[in-house]
């Protein structure tokens, strides 16, 4: 005998996740095998996430309800943080898995629900809310609270942290010995559009239970938006840096002509390029201090970052780039001078894409901000071409959450990009550090090669140190009437490059 219903791609989801998804839109209502005692486990497989965002893909986009009683939507973020797990409540703390994972509360600006599953053994179970593992300390909370489930994952390894999944498709991770700075994004879709920025949402996440020979835990995620759906795998190593290989397929409900893979988001309030704070008793305030780039060419790039008057987006044109990303050069305290915040200690996120990724550009968003409590800096890899309605896509990245990249180059790098003014006119401070320079007669080979569009180089000079191994350029750059001037920089001998490339655009 035959079941019909009147939607087939909504009980194919029930069929392919186990029923693993709860109410959150009538395109994927009904009930599933969850964790005791909700009922018994359900089989899962590699595929059955990418299955169901292409299923999901074929209805029209429905927000999730928010169904969060008082007083959890209202809280200050402040209030939100004093919500804990009680110690020894962590999933996996059997002392088997080198994992452990914490759900996260929902409340304040995480409302949205996001389903959690435990897989092992080629069987999902659901996460349930109770309650009684988490500590509300002063709040006022009802003692009947229902299911109202959670807003994501805190990953753990050995007890330090290695990942957070949380809000939209955001997460975060970082190396050992670091503390929590830039933001990882699923997908990005519109960044810096007249039209507004369109949020995607991960609904649901599996993680894979690692077996005590492997170092690795594997987190399936769903993706949805009003424009397309997405199934994505993240595979952890947390370790003295953490990788996260990370592979998705995505499927277009429309037409998207502008996405962002390997989105990344950070703050800038200020540092040596500009003195928004002069008031302001730290030195820098940033979670990074450039954009890296390693072109489809071989060509090494380092694009210093600045807080804007206006919103500043650029774009960096390449095919098939090899790698790029935010990263804190600068290790030193006194380069912040901030006990509390401890910037020098923030995380490089370094993406090197698997495969070929074609034609496109690096874009950076850079957003005026007075706070540092904002992710006013973006970057993300934007292909040249991209999804027809009914289409989909697949790539595969590598992110490297570290002290300094894997790759790097093997030229003279920048260390100290610094900016001032000089009458009218705008005068820069580079150092280029090579251990090529140790010896003074390869740093008194080096030369200049300085350009400004618009404006003009007024005088430049160099200045070599063997004890720091650096070349110094000072530059004055006279931009007339202009309100911006894109600047490059390059250290030569013999003609040929002995150092990564500088840009940066100067507005007024």
């Amino acid at each position: 005998m035959c079941l019909m219903t009147d939607n087939p791609r909504r009980q194919f989801l029930k069929i392919a996740l186990g029923g693993a998804l709860v109410a959150t839109s009538d395109a994927w209502a009904g009930t599933i095998a969850s964790a005791e005692p909700s009922g018994p486990p359900s089989p899962f497989t590699p595929d059955s996430v990418t299955r169901a965002a292409s299923e999901l893909a074929k209805d029209a986009f429905k927000p999730p309800k928010s169904n969060l009683p008082d007083p959890f939507p209202s809280l200050t973020f402040e209030q939100y943080a004093t919500i804990r797990r009680h110690p020894g409540t962590a999933i996996w703390e059997d002392g088997v898995s080198p994992y452990t994972l914490e759900p996260l509360h929902r409340g304040s600006l995480f409302t949205n629900p996001v389903d959690l599953y435990l897989v092992e053994g080629g069987a999902a179970r659901k996460l349930a809310y109770d309650r009684s593992v988490f500590d509300f300390g002063k709040l006022e909370v009802p003692k009947d609270l229902p299911d109202i489930g959670f807003s994501g994952i805190r990953i753990l390894k050995g007890g330090t942290d290695a990942a957070i999944f949380q809000g939209a498709s955001f997460f975060r991770s970082l190396a050992r010995g670091q503390t929590y700075g830039l933001n990882a994004r699923g997908l990005s879709l519109h960044a810096g559009d007249p039209q507004g920025e369109e949020f995607p949402i991960f609904r649901a996440l599996w993680l894979e239970k690692p077996s005590p020979a492997t170092d690795a835990l594997v987190v399936h995620a769903l993706l949805d938006s009003a424009s397309l759906t997405g199934a994505f795998r993240f595979t952890i190593r947390a370790g003295e840096a953490t990788i996260i290989d990370t592979e998705l397929t995505l499927f277009a409900r429309v037409a998207v002509d502008h996405l962002g893979l390997g989105t990344m988001a950070g703050t800038y309030l200020f540092g040596p390029l500009d003195h928004m704070h002069p008031d302001d008793a730290r030195e820098s305030v940033r979670d990074v201090g450039g954009l890296q780039m390693l072109t489809g060419s071989g060509e090494w790039i380092w694009r210093p970052i600045a807080n804007r008057a206006t919103l500043q987006v650029s774009g960096f044109a390449d095919h098939n780039p090899r790698g790029f990303g935010m990263l804190q050069r600068n290790r030193s305290f006194d380069a912040y001078d901030d006990d509390i915040s401890h910037w020098e200690l923030r995380p490089s996120l370094w993406i090197e894409p698997i495969g070929d990724w074609g034609d496109g550009e690096v874009q950076l968003l850079e957003i005026p901000t007075d706070s540092e409590a904002n992710d006013n800096v973006i970057a993300l890899w934007r292909p040249k071409e991209g999804i027809a309605a009914g289409g989909s896509a697949s790539f595969a990245y590598r992110q490297f959450w570290c002290w300094t990249p894997p790759a790097r180059p093997d030229s003279a790098a920048v260390i100290t990009s610094r900016m001032g003014k000089v009458d009218k006119r705008l005068r820069f401070i580079l150092e280029f550090v090579s251990d090529a320079f140790a010896d003074p007669k390869r740093a008194a080979e080096a030369i200049a090669a300085i350009e400004a569009s618009p404006g003009q180089i007024v005088t430049s000079r160099l200045f070599t140190s063997a004890e720091r191994r650096s070349v110094r350029v000072m530059f004055d750059v006279d931009p007339g009437s202009n309100t911006y001037s894109e600047l490059r920089v390059v250290l030569k001998a013999a003609d040929k490059p002995v150092s990564e490339t500088w840009l940066y655009r100067w507005t007024a």
